[in-house]
């Protein structure tokens, strides 16, 4: 009997079930309104997501593995399957969950939004803000329209997407009245660089800034030249987008490689997995892989078992060297 994971849910009185293995189930019992059955693996999966996990600045622990909603939201047939897809990560440990209101212009919001009702005390939920609606004039009606897609009356952490032409001065000043007001507890940013993250740190308020969500993979280490040292140096921790380099297509061969085959036979795991497990084998970054099929979520939370010895590090530092000068911050 292959060892796999299940999550199975009764629609019309059929049950469906998303993996084409033969399983030995546990019945549990119902959880937050959902039927759903696992085995022994899926305990230990969340088991080592809740062993992973990162402190944020006011002494909060998060997932070190949550979930990405880009392109979420975007086709009505699928979004049965997206919002399962999301329900069984959480169930999996990923209490995490990224999005924005930029992503399917704001249908990736309501999704999970319909994703986290009845539950919602138990996420910890992200949203950015448009560059052009974080100034003090639109940033409140920006997160307010967030939050009724959200069907929630707080953010847990709101992000400035990419920085634009408002002042981040400014947009600090409306992200802590945001706060004042109960409709976020954190904030942070997205996408800025060392000059960004320094010139942020240094207006009123600027090192109440929680994260800075970058793109970060093992093709993509820019990042580790002065940035990532900057923000442990500073106790900002980073939230890397694109942890799987988007299936490898941002990096050629990345997935192909034979350390990384090589890697994944020897764990009994496959090759997105261990571009995962590379990107959280730290205490102090957070990836946010997007999975839209439930298969998907239950391959990325298995990646959180995988662990590297120094000598597999060094290979892959070998193969995928950090750069030894700085490089333009990557963004998609």
């Amino acid at each position: 009997m292959t060892t796999a994971v299940a999550t199975l849910y009764k629609e019309d009185n059929i049950i469906a079930t998303h993996l084409n293995y033969e399983i030995n189930f546990v019945l549990l019992s119902e959880m937050k309104g959902m039927d759903i059955t696992m085995n022994i693996e899926y305990e230990q999966i969340y088991n080592n997501i809740a062993n992973r996990t990162v402190q944020l600045p006011d002494g909060t622990k998060v997932p070190a593995l949550g979930q990405g909603t880009w392109y979420m939201g975007e086709n009505t047939n699928a979004w049965k399957e997206e919002v399962r897809t999301l329900q069984t990560g959480i169930e999996l440990g990923m209490t995490l969950i990224d999005t924005a209101e930029m992503y399917g212009d704001g249908n990736a919001e309501r999704l999970v939004g319909e994703a986290v009702k009845g539950i919602r005390d138990d996420i910890f939920l992200v949203s950015k803000v448009y560059p052009h609606n974080a100034g003090r004039n639109r940033i409140k009606q920006a997160c307010e329209n967030s939050l009724k897609r959200l069907g929630t009356e707080y953010l847990d952490l709101y992000l400035l997407h990419w920085r634009g032409t408002v002042p981040l001065a400014e947009v600090i000043e409306g992200m802590e009245q945001l706060k004042e007001e109960g409709k976020i507890l954190r904030w942070g940013v997205s996408n800025l660089d060392t000059d960004d993250m320094i010139e942020l740190v240094n207006c009123p308020n600027g090192r109440n800034c929680t994260v800075n969500q970058v793109l970060y993979h093992l093709g993509s280490r820019g990042i580790e030249y002065d940035l990532l040292p900057w923000q442990r140096e500073n106790h900002i921790p980073v939230m890397a987008y694109s942890p799987l380099a988007q299936g490898g297509t941002l990096r050629d061969h990345l997935l192909t490689h034979p350390i990384i085959k090589e890697l994944a036979v020897q764990k009994e795991v496959d090759p997105h997995q261990i571009l995962l497990a590379w990107c959280i084998r730290t205490n102090d970054i957070i990836a946010i892989p997007k999975a839209s099929k439930v298969e998907h979520v239950i391959a990325n939370a298995r990646a959180a078992s995988v662990q590297f010895t120094e000598k597999e590090l060094e290979k892959l530092n070998h193969v995928f060297p950090a750069p030894d000068k700085k490089v333009p911050l990557d963004i998609i």
